[in-house]
C-alpha cells in the first residue's frame, strides 16, 4: 500500500511541476529533477523520505493488516 502512495505522489509532483514549468516558469523543472533524483537514489539506498513521512501519518505497508 505504501509503495502505491509513493508512486502516486511522485507522479503527481512530476506532472504538476511540468505544468508549472510550461505555464508559470521554466525553473519548476528543477523540482521535477529533484523528484527524479530522489527516486533514483532511493532505488540504490533503499531509503525514502516520503516513506518515512507516510509511515508517521499511519499508512500501513502491504503485509501489515489482515485485510490487504
Amino acid at each position: 500500500m505504501i509503495n502505491r502512495y509513493i508512486r502516486a505522489i511522485a507522479g503527481t509532483f512530476i506532472l504538476i511541476s511540468l505544468l508549472l514549468a510550461v505555464y508559470v516558469n521554466i525553473n519548476w523543472l528543477w523540482f521535477t529533477a529533484f523528484v527524479g533524483a530522489n527516486l533514483l537514489q532511493s532505488s540504490f539506498t533503499r531509503w525514502c523520505l516520503m516513506e518515512k513521512i507516510l509511515k508517521k501519518l499511519g499508512v500501513k505497508e502491504e503485509g501489515d493488516s489482515c485485510c490487504a
